[in-house]
């Protein structure tokens, strides 16, 4: 479990393909002098295990599932990704509850930079939409963010200086893609939802409160 507050970006040092997926190597600073293998480190969004530890680089173990569902197939040596370590029991939670279980991606469309703001829009999948929602939570790349508007297929997030400074969405261009996880609770609220619309009597205000929604 993470938190979406990232601790540090780290930098792709190889890429290694073997017959279950590829090798990680991130040069993670610091942090690594902590690390151990079977910890679990969120990168960029995806929660991986730590296979290696060679200090200033963790190594990681990438199944080919995760390749495909993720932008973590594209990576190359010189790429950035965003850091997390695992959540301790007692830690602050300053962003939301984060499992690193990428959902899926999104394409950023456009990035609306002036002095009063920075606004990055992404066009979704298909599957995420009915999680997408204003004011709600979502993880861009494993950063914490707060949906600012949606319109269609799009949504959009506002960053602040100090997200823009210590994550790499500062680096997001059009085209790019991102991985996204969508709140967990949203998804649980549409899920059970659906389950109760299916039913022969649709959905009333007392199965609402039967669901514990009202």
């Amino acid at each position: 479990m993470f938190t979406g507050i990232i601790e540090a970006v780290g930098t792709v040092t190889s890429v290694t393909a073997h017959s279950g997926g590829k090798r990680l190597s991130i040069d993670v600073g610091p942090m690594a002098s902590e690390a151990r293998p079977g910890a679990s480190v969120c990168v960029s969004g995806v929660c991986l295990t730590v296979a290696g530890v060679r200090p200033p680089v963790l190594e990681f173990d990438v199944i080919t599932e995760t390749l495909n569902k993720s932008t973590l197939g594209g990576l190359a040596a010189g790429d950035n990704v965003n850091l997390e370590r695992s959540l301790r029991a007692g830690d602050r939670i300053d962003g939301h509850f984060v499992q690193g279980h990428v959902d899926g991606t999104a394409t950023v469309t456009r990035v609306v930079s002036t002095s009063e703001q920075y606004v990055i829009h992404l066009r979704t999948e298909p599957h995420l939409r009915p999680y997408i929602v204003p004011k709600g939570s979502v993880a861009v790349d494993g950063v914490s963010l707060t949906i600012a508007g949606v319109e269609g297929d799009v949504f959009s997030v506002a960053l602040i200086p100090t997200t823009l400074r210590e994550t790499t969405l500062q680096q997001l261009t059009a085209g790019d893609r991102v991985n996204v996880e969508t709140d967990i609770i949203a998804r649980t609220i549409v899920h059970q939802l659906s389950r109760i619309g299916s039913s022969d009597k649709g959905v009333s205000m007392e199965m609402l409160k039967e669901a514990g929604y009202a």
